[in-house]
């Protein structure tokens, strides 16, 4: 019996031991901005072992995922230096600013003055050079962050093809849901929401012009934030449309979101939209409204149709009815069964002439964009399509091609349909989510999964994902927040809140597996 009880002892003992040691090592797995601070703060990591841990993930899971395109051979020494400054500064790198020493992915259409490629996910832009880094970039590197890389995307934005998938890309292939291998993870910012999701980066920057943020971070079980047009800068992003293109974060949380965001935001003379759009920019930043009893007060639209339709008795409806009872519980106004008007014709982008005015203005956008780099092979879109034709191979033609390129070049800005196209839009928009909104006195539009995104993206509003569950056969959904143009502070309380109440995300089962710093040197 004394040897039993002494044996009993001891194991007790080394399980205090073993917890003590296990509290002292820093967990990789589902890290935040504010967790890798607190490690930094505490002398329990560095980001020279952050960039090893990411690195070695990519390396690991990007060979059946798809999503990273290349890695910043500079990761390392940018990491360095954020552990110089960082332990200059008393160890504290929150005084530096949230994204010190945090790795950053950059979708393969944000432009960066490195050793990096900006290709939009085609071999036709592989060596080109751009003049400077994008303005979004600039800002990331004053805030001391790493980049980390570059992740694919559907390649030139799905206008590549009408008939490829999304998130393929020549140079990259298809990228796979890290949830459900048969699973869309949906783009054009396919890879900035898969490596997030596979805890393979800290946080991503994506862009959207209808879609290609808030769709990846539902299909993802991410967050995916999508500022107000012009609220960040799209000067040196490879451009689609200068009316609906912006760039936003894609995080696990929505307080890593609105820290990227506070980052990226801000006027740039060299693109003029963002003077309009930084009055919307509050003092002192987002972060402020990243409030757990941010849904006290706020009136909320509930739109049904016909974004619940294509889940009809499946467990993602009635998960969101779960949620409406969460927001009223939490201290929500929530009005229900709210309808836009003309919703058939501003989903149907033939209809509501978004197709029309999108080949338009990426045709004489990308024209401009394409004639400012140096050691490029094509000039034009022209240009892209004869490389294309030329090396059959290379751009793996026989798998797609590149009718929507084509149909592209065939366009004219002064077309009256295209002329028409955005007159349209404006009056589809006004008439119908600003009157939903202005008529009900709301502070956000809620609907589930991501086929609203369109209803936001064709009047510039910004429009923010948060993980909402899994269906039955474990793919991921979210609920979409859409707001009024500048609505961003009421979003982020909105969405936080919701987020901290529920805590749906989880990490994909595959690609979930643990290590802890000491490994990395």
């Amino acid at each position: 019996m004394a040897s039993l009880f002494s044996l009993s002892l001891l194991l007790l003992f080394l399980s205090f031991v073993t917890a003590a040691i296990d509290d002292s090592q820093f967990t990789f797995h589902e890290a935040t901005i504010e967790t890798i601070h607190l490690a930094f703060a505490q002398n329990r990591l560095t980001s020279r072992q952050l960039v090893h841990f990411y690195v070695d993930r990519v390396q690991t899971l990007n060979p059946s995922l798809r999503c990273v395109l290349e890695l910043n051979p500079d990761a390392l020494h940018q990491a360095d230096e954020a552990d110089r400054l960082r332990a200059a500064a008393g160890g504290d790198g929150t005084t530096l600013g949230h994204l010190h020493g945090i790795p950053v992915l950059l979708k393969d259409s944000i432009g960066t003055d490195d050793k990096l490629n900006t290709s939009a996910g085609s071999y036709a832009l592989l060596g080109a050079r751009v003049a400077r880094d994008a303005f979004v970039v600039e800002r990331l590197r004053s805030a001391g962050a790493v980049i980390l890389g570059k992740a694919s995307m559907s390649e030139w934005y799905s206008v590549r093809s009408f008939e490829m998938p999304s998130g393929w890309c020549a140079r990259g292939g298809e990228g796979l849901n890290p949830y459900v291998k048969s699973g869309d993870p949906c783009g054009s910012s396919s890879g900035s929401a898969i490596a997030v999701a596979a805890n393979m980066v800290a946080v991503s920057l994506g862009t959207e012009t209808d879609g290609s943020i808030i769709c990846p971070g539902d299909h993802n079980s991410v967050v995916g934030f999508k500022p107000t047009v012009g609220l960040t800068s799209r000067a040196g992003v490879i451009p689609l449309s200068p009316r609906q293109d912006s760039i936003g974060p894609i995080c696990r949380s929505v307080s890593d979101a609105v820290h990227v965001l506070d980052a990226i935001v801000g006027f740039d003379p060299r693109d003029e939209a963002t003077g309009e759009a930084a009055k919307f920019i509050p003092m002192g930043g987002y972060k402020q409204f990243l409030r757990e009893d941010g849904l006290k007060g706020k009136r909320l639209g509930i739109v049904r149709k016909p974004f619940l339709d294509s889940f009809k008795g499946s467990t993602a409806a009635s998960a969101f009815d779960q949620h409406l009872v969460t927001f009223w519980s939490n201290g929500a106004t929530v009005v229900d069964n709210l309808e836009i008007e003309n919703i058939g014709i501003i989903l149907n982008p033939a209809q509501s002439g978004e197709m029309a005015l999108l080949l338009a203005e990426f045709k004489h956008t990308l024209n401009e964009y394409l004639g400012g780099l140096s050691n490029s092979r094509v000039k034009s879109l022209a240009e892209v399509i004869a490389f294309n034709s030329n090396n059959p191979d290379l751009e793996k033609m026989e798998e797609y091609n590149q009718d929507g390129l084509i149909a592209a070049e065939m366009t004219n800005m002064l077309d009256e349909e295209v002329v028409e196209a955005e007159r349209r839009m404006k009056q589809l928009s006004e008439e119908g989510f600003e009157k939903l909104m202005k008529e009900n006195e709301l502070d956000a539009m809620v609907t589930l999964g991501a086929d609203a995104a369109t209803v936001l993206a064709i009047g510039g509003y910004p429009a923010l994902t948060v993980p909402a569950g899994y269906d039955d056969n474990g793919m991921p959904f979210g609920i979409c927040f859409g707001g009024l143009k500048g609505s961003e502070a009421k979003l982020i309380e909105t969405a936080y809140a919701f987020e901290q109440a529920t805590r749906m995300r989880k990490p994909p089962l595959s690609y979930s597996t643990e290590f802890h710093y000491p490994h990395y040197q």
